[in-house]
């Protein structure tokens, strides 16, 4: 009886068992989504407080000017208005005419400002208002819907080469030694000091300054409103060229946030895919920009050069990745607020461009190791071999294949690597 409960027990104990190995695996993955979205939602905040951050020292600066030229203009204005009262009311005190007047003179100052018209995109018709007072900007004509896109035709040929998966198997299968990927330094915030900000806020002359904004520049607001609620682009640059427009429009103010609060139909939700969208367009540009110009330094010791080559793909593969995760959801969501979205698709700039350029890395990676391998000095081949085949097999993968001038690369890796060429 005692052996036939031990039986009993241990059978249930290995039912447990199998019950909590198989809860650990889809909370193993679960754990691992959950990372990757805290590690991009600190690379958005980190992105988003350095632009807030310039957007502060724009304002602290365009404060200073602003009350550097008011009391300028006052003390200009001081002596005239004191005498043209002395001279028709000899018996009003001086000092009640000096307050009452100052502040028109700076109203009507501000007042000049006219708005600059958008950068217009090529395919939508011109809305502008001739006068921004009384004009009434007609709705948008909604864009055409887009045309069957043929992008991947005039790219270069790009195909799979088993021989690169093979050769990467077989020797993984004799070194199992893991693939050690630099981890990229975030971009250090620059911090701002807080006492200033709070500084700014507690004078009432910046109060008075977001009051004036509100009351004067009514109708520029509202003219901005309509211009980002009718915008219609078809090409993500256009959008750009927008958001760089409204941004400089905007910085007139003394305060975006603190002004635009007391307009309750500026189209936030809008405003902010729209620059969303030009932000993560023009970082891909860039870092795009800085791969396909990448130069190898044969003076550079060999550890570093690969370190180096291994950032760039680091930082493209995560920024790709971190798109393709929430493509889905922004992509129609950008829809609905009519803002260009197939750039986001593998037949637009993620694929070909941003996979493509990722060939440029490959090759001279590539090309450094074979140097190395061919040099007398070279004492660890097959350590080497195996750093340059791993990372090939890893930028074949991310690119969806190689294209000639690689496979050429690769082929010469190859026959240096087993020796035929040493």
């Amino acid at each position: 009886m005692p052996q036939e409960d031990d039986e009993s027990e241990i059978k249930l104990l290995k039912k447990e068992l199998e019950v909590s190995q198989a809860r650990i695996e889809p909370l193993e993955k679960e754990n691992q989504e959950l990372k990757q979205e805290v590690s991009r939602l600190k690379a958005q905040i980190s992105s988003l407080r350095a632009h807030n951050n310039e957007r502060k020292t724009m304002l602290w600066k365009k404060l200073q000017n602003s009350l550097d030229s008011n009391y300028t203009d006052a003390s200009q204005h001081k002596p005239s208005i004191f005498m043209s009262v002395s001279e028709q009311r000899p018996g009003v005190p001086e000092k009640t005419s000096a307050r009452t007047d100052i502040p028109e003179a700076i109203a009507e100052k501000k007042t000049i400002k006219v708005p600059n018209p958008p950068p217009r995109p090529h395919s939508v018709t011109p809305s502008l208002p001739k006068e921004v007072v009384k004009g009434n900007t007609a709705p948008p004509t909604p864009p055409p819907p887009p045309l069957p896109s043929k992008l991947l035709a005039g790219s270069r040929a790009v195909r799979r080469v088993p021989e690169v998966m093979e050769l990467y198997r077989s020797l993984t299968r004799r070194d199992a030694n893991k693939d050690n990927r630099t981890n990229t330094a975030g971009t250090p915030v620059v911090a701002f000091t807080k006492n200033m900000i709070g500084e700014i806020e507690n004078r009432s002359s910046y109060l008075s300054a977001i009051k004036s904004d509100v009351e004067s520049r009514e109708e520029f607001i509202k003219f901005l409103i309509k211009e980002v609620e009718s915008a219609a682009h078809r090409d993500i640059s256009e959008v750009e060229s927008f958001v760089k427009w409204l941004d400089e429009e905007l910085s007139s103010l003394v305060d975006e946030r603190a002004v635009l609060r007391h307009f309750p139909q500026w189209p936030e939700r809008k405003a902010d895919a729209l620059r969303e969208a030009a932000f993560t367009y023009r970082d891909l540009r860039s870092l795009g920009s800085e791969v396909s110009h990448f130069e190898d330094n044969p003076k550079e010791p060999l550890a570093q050069a690969l370190r180096r080559i291994q950032a760039l793909q680091d930082r493209l593969e995560q920024s790709i990745d971190n798109i393709e995760r929430m493509r889905e959801s922004t992509s129609k969501r950008y829809r609905d607020l009519l803002i260009p979205w197939e750039w986001m698709l593998d037949t637009g700039l993620i694929g070909q461009q941003m996979k493509l350029s990722s060939l440029k890395l490959a090759k001279e990676y590539m090309k450094r190791i074979a140097k190395e391998l061919q040099s007398d000095e070279c004492s660890n081949d097959d350590n080497l071999m195996l750093q340059g085949v791993r990372f090939a097999y890893r930028v074949h993968q991310f690119a969806g294949g190689f294209d000639v001038e690689t496979i050429q690369v690769f082929q010469k890796l190859k026959k240096v690597g087993l020796g035929s060429d040493k």
